[in-house]
């Protein structure tokens, strides 16, 4: 499913225009996104949680040389999904 096809879902399945359902996806993301900025975790029960972590600096490979590199430290944003979900995907 892409971001059109969930604004079309998200419409239909809570009786809002698209126009109205985008808005609502977009301030999601936008409010998500701060959230997780500032080091937030976001938690929607029975969905699941967002958070970040922090990944450490390591070594790898580079596939075409063989050569190794060095890979620096970042943050990467997690998802957990929440007992529901999981039961749901089950």
């Amino acid at each position: 499913m892409n971001k059109a096809e969930l604004i079309d879902a998200m419409a239909s399945g809570a009786g809002l225009t698209k126009a109205d359902a985008k808005k609502a996806l977009d301030a999601f993301i936008g409010a998500t996104t701060k959230s997780l900025k500032k080091g937030d975790r976001v938690a929607l029960v029975g969905f699941g949680s967002f958070s970040v972590s922090k990944r450490e600096a390591r070594k790898g490979r580079n596939p075409q040389s063989g050569k190794e590199i060095t890979i620096p430290a970042k943050k990467v944003v997690k998802f957990k999904a929440g007992a529901e979900l999981a039961k749901v995907v089950k």
